[in-house]
């Protein structure tokens, strides 16, 4: 017995010892193509030519807020399909735009950054809807402060958000907001009104930084045929794959299960089939069943968002970056979906090496904000699908009324036509 179990046990030490080697390329094989597929990326990105945008909106904007609704589609145009060479060979991958509102000492600017290949989209875009607005190519404004934050000199604080329930379901948007359907500026409810307001009141040496980055997905992205599916559970329809039963089938099946004659309907069927899925929801399912339906039916983008509070350590106030908390409260409900600050992403440690670690953490996160990586960088995550509409809703351009001046640099006179007579190049 003991000779026959040191056999087995030599037998089994001799096959490890000269085919240990057998799984390494099937356990190495994903984490070689991930590496790969980074390395290729990195060098493609670095030969992308970014630029930043700066946007002075017109000094009274007398346009409701689903003219920047048309922006997004535009700027939607952007997607673009690779191969199976562009995409592991060439490091190719979807170009994002970002979208920024900067606070720096009280006065805010409206920014995109974008890849130079992009700038006429963007401009074009911009000015179809808002012609007088001015849009020039400007220093990054991250580059004017420390490049090492936090330092003896310089604090941080902020985080990215994530939404609270899958992608198909929608945040509120400028619609929820329009109780006065008027085009009257001093009338409209601005989503934006709060954040601008927070944005304003800091004093020097502060900053307060909000960037949403986009991606447009395309159709093959699985979020519109989970709502979809979201919408058919709520309604209560099953899904009937394959041929359908013929009908002469169908009613014998039902006499000898159900005993209901040919032509007749059990009591069941009279009381509750016959009724439409449609008419059994609640009012409230309905609501979000039509939400789900008008969210899917546009165009989308993957988005991650982040904020930053910067300022000097005498002037540092961490209580001021809730000025975000409260902005994206506004468009969050209950029943549908929200936007929540997560706690991953924050520079906050309860315990082992606390300091170094959240120390760290902003490091990342400023460096995060500078290159605009998504939030898990490296890895994927941590992104979330939004449509036109809600992109507007968080980013558009307030009127007087919403942000007054001296906050947002605006643009006092109208442009004229340039004088037919000036030599074009």
């Amino acid at each position: 017995m003991e000779k026959s179990v040191f056999l087995t046990l030599w037998a089994i030490w001799a096959i490890i010892k000269n085919w240990w080697w057998i799984p390494l390329p099937f356990l190495l094989y994903p984490h070689f193509l991930f590496f790969w597929k980074w390395y290729r990326v990195e060098q493609y990105d670095n030969k992308v030519p970014r630029i930043l945008l700066e946007i002075k909106i017109p000094k009274e904007v007398v346009k409701p807020i689903k003219a920047m609704e048309q922006v997004m589609a535009g700027l939607h145009g952007i997607h673009d399909v690779f191969n199976w060479r562009e995409k592991w060979l060439q490091g190719e991958y979807q170009l994002a735009i970002s979208l920024e509102i900067a606070s720096v000492e009280g006065k805010i600017h409206f920014f995109i950054r974008t890849p130079k290949i992009f700038k006429s989209i963007v401009e074009s875009n911009v000015y179809s809807q808002y012609p007088d607005a001015e849009i020039s190519v400007v220093e990054d404004y991250t580059k004017f402060i420390p490049q090492q934050i936090p330092n003896k000199d310089w604090d941080l604080f902020g985080f990215d958000f994530i939404n609270t329930k899958p992608d198909p379901y929608p945040i509120r948007t400028f619609k929820d907001f329009e109780e006065v359907k008027e085009l009257v500026e001093e009338k409209r409810l601005d989503p934006l009104s709060n954040l601008l307001d927070g944005m304003a009141i800091i004093g020097p040496n502060e900053q307060m930084w909000l960037q949403i980055v986009i991606r447009p997905v395309r159709e093959e992205i699985p979020w519109q045929k989970q709502g979809r599916e979201i919408v058919d559970e709520l309604v209560h329809r099953e899904k009937k794959e394959g041929v359908a039963m013929p009908s002469v089938f169908k009613e014998a099946a039902d006499v000898l299960i159900s005993g209901t004659p040919p032509g007749q309907f059990s009591t069941e069927e009279v009381s509750g089939e016959l009724i439409p899925p449609e008419m059994k929801l609640t009012p409230g399912e309905r609501d979000i069943v039509k939400a789900i339906e008008d969210k899917i039916a546009k165009f989308g983008f993957n988005v991650n968002i982040r904020c930053l509070y910067l300022a000097k350590k005498d002037s540092f106030m961490k209580p001021k970056s809730r000025n975000f908390y409260g902005f994206f409260k506004n468009v969050s409900t209950e029943n549908m979906n929200g936007l929540k600050p997560w706690t991953k992403t924050m520079p906050k440690v309860q315990w082992l090496m606390k300091k170094r670690r959240t120390f760290l953490k902003q490091r990342t996160l400023f460096r995060r904000y500078q290159r605009r990586f998504s939030p898990l960088f490296p890895k994927l995550g941590g992104t979330f699908i939004l449509n036109t509409e809600e992109l507007a809703t968080l980013y558009h351009f307030p009127g007087r009324a919403v942000a007054p001046a001296p906050a947002i640099p605006r643009v006092e006179a109208k442009k004229g036509e340039a004088p037919s007579e000036l030599p074009s190049d």
